[in-house]
């Protein structure tokens, strides 16, 4: 199936973000490129400007933004199609609602993405991203479940597969996947094998552990570049025993068991 996505998308290898100015006009000092295959997290308070951060990745922008910012598409300015144009997105962005406008049911809904991207054996794939994405959800779905029904979390557990496996988009925007009720690590996964360029603006410890570098967004600005430590890494080691920890108990707790 990775073939299909692999013919289909984008072949950007790389995406470099120029620096722009934060909320009191002071200059950025670090420019980040972001790699195929890699995941970056965005840190910062509420409010910080994290989500500003990802429209200027959004709409690649060129210094037509409030900060500035300038966005090269391996290492050249992208064109005014590719920033504008309705077909061969670059980017998909996961947001922290899904919203769907039609009344379709998951297979109809999936049959007609795969359809619309001239994907070979159809029905095959369909069944792929159906099965990755209850195993992202907590809570299993069926494939004739309408899907202004499914929940929360099981919409995001589709949205991500239906990304992973079926958008042509090379790079894929999250916003707070930790809020989303699914498997963390495992729709990380899913994101990385699939040969995307991964962010991820988070609050969780966990999330930003398992990227390869995180920016520190302060003020409106990027403040600072931290690549993941080898120490940082053995912490994480602890920090996936305690996911899996909390996540045993949120399933007890949903089963009705006493903890």
């Amino acid at each position: 199936m990775n073939t299909f996505a692999e013919s289909k998308t984008n072949k950007i290898k790389s995406i470099k973000i120029l620096p722009g100015r934060n909320k009191t006009g002071k200059s950025e000092s670090h420019e980040v490129l972001l790699e195929m295959g890699k995941i970056t997290a965005i840190v910062g308070p509420t409010g910080s400007g994290k989500s500003r951060l990802l429209e200027d990745i959004e709409c690649l922008a060129q210094r037509d933004t409030p900060t500035r910012r300038k966005i090269l598409v391996d290492g050249e300015e992208p064109s005014y199609d590719a920033r504008f144009s309705c077909e061969g997105r670059l980017i998909a962005q996961l947001s922290q609602n899904m919203n769907y406008v039609m009344d379709l049911s998951v297979q109809e809904f999936l049959t007609m993405h795969a359809e619309s991207k001239l994907a070979d054996n159809v029905e095959n794939l369909v069944e792929t991203v159906f099965e990755k994405a209850n195993n992202l959800a907590g809570e299993p779905f069926f494939k004739d479940t309408p899907v202004t029904q499914l929940s929360g979390g099981q919409s995001r557990a589709l949205m991500i597969a239906d990304t992973a496996l079926l958008s042509q988009a090379p790079i894929i925007l999250i916003d707070e996947i930790e809020n989303a009720g699914v498997d963390k690590g495992k729709a990380l996964e899913l994101l990385i094998d699939n040969n995307k360029i991964v962010l991820i603006a988070t609050h969780d410890p966990y999330l930003a552990l398992c990227a390869d570098q995180r920016m520190i967004i302060k003020n409106g600005g990027i403040e600072k570049i931290i690549k993941t430590t080898g120490n940082e890494q053995k912490k994480l080691i602890k920090l996936k025993e305690l996911e899996e920890t909390l996540n045993s108990l949120r399933n007890s707790l949903r089963r009705g068991d006493i903890l």
